[in-house]
């Protein structure tokens, strides 16, 4: 990769930030972070980054979504008053996502505040994936690559779930997603209206298509307290689905999720590595986990040598 680069890590997700940087056979950057005896943010690079291409591995995700965000911001301005040539902030799992439109009076877009803070802190890019909404690239005056886990997500089903497979999209939101997994799987499609009080609270659900005598997939990109994730299963095995699998790509679980999943009759729930959650997978043997270093290593290797990363994404065999 040559001496040019560095990848450097808050305390959000070490591990997967080890991972990348093995890919790419490069030690981590010297860096602490940590808090002061007052719970204020302590940041300190311990090398030397003059001229150089600066990777900040850091998920603004649960449990301390406000900490990781303020480790990012802080980090990004050491690193931009040390001299650095450029800062990318590799956030695999993008915190305030889903606060990304003012759905009622008086509410804030706090997905746009914080891309604002990631600019004046001094990022130049910011790779993530899965974005809740794609729009969100637009809240950013800076380059934005938004990776997906489709391909990942299709080789696992391809692999692992046999069977003749259909395809559901667990709300309207979702049916593009959907739509392009179905099609490359040559499965069926279907599609699960639900109606909110409030947020995480679903109170009621209609089903829209044929699930009778195979295999359901939910695919979404959040699984968070799982409450609406348990009710599908639940719908479509009262419909006549053989077994249902759920594949996300963040796997939130806040709450009392792994309760709820352990309790459910879903066959497995496939989530990738974005968020730790080693120890919640420990508590639910329903959990499997696909590892999405490999493809954030290869985006941090193409845009440092200026290559195309959208073929990353046409490889699903």
């Amino acid at each position: 990769m040559g001496d040019r680069i560095k990848i450097l890590t808050g305390n959000a997700h070490r591990e997967l930030a080890s991972e990348i940087s093995d890919d790419l056979n490069l030690a981590l950057g010297k860096a602490h972070v940590g808090k002061f005896s007052n719970g204020e943010t302590s940041v300190m690079i311990s090398e030397s980054i003059r001229d150089m291409d600066v990777y900040i591995i850091q998920p603004t995700c649960n449990p301390n979504v406000n900490d990781n965000l303020m480790e990012l911001l802080i980090m990004a301005d050491a690193i931009r008053r040390a001299s650095a040539h450029r800062i990318t902030a590799v956030i695999p799992c993008f915190g305030y996502a889903r606060q990304d439109k003012k759905d009622k009076s008086r509410a804030p877009i706090t997905g746009k505040l914080v891309a604002n803070l990631i600019e004046t802190a001094g990022i130049d890019r910011v790779i993530t994936m899965d974005l809740h909404a794609s729009q969100i690239q637009g809240f950013f005056n800076i380059p934005v690559d938004n990776l997906y886990a489709e391909p990942q997500i299709i080789k696992y089903i391809r692999k692992n779930i046999p069977g003749e497979k259909v395809i559901v999209s667990p709300d309207a939101g979702g049916v593009k997603r959907a739509k392009s997994i179905s099609d490359k799987l040559d499965a069926d499609l279907a599609i699960i209206h639900k109606e909110r009080k409030k947020a995480n609270e679903v109170s009621g659900m209609i089903l829209v298509g044929d699930v009778k005598d195979k295999v359901a997939l939910i695919v979404d990109d959040m699984a968070d307290t799982c409450g609406t994730l348990v009710s599908a299963c639940e719908m479509l095995i009262s419909k006549g689905a053989t077994k249902v699998y759920a594949l996300v790509s963040h796997g939130v679980l806040s709450g009392d999720a792994i309760q709820k999943l352990n309790e459910s009759s879903l066959t497995e729930l496939v989530i990738t590595n974005t968020i730790p959650h080693s120890e919640k997978a420990a508590k639910c043997s329903k959990i499997k986990t696909i590892n999405i270093a490999h493809t954030l290593s290869e985006a941090i290797r193409r845009t440092h040598h200026g290559e195309s990363i959208s073929s990353l994404f046409s490889d699903t065999k």
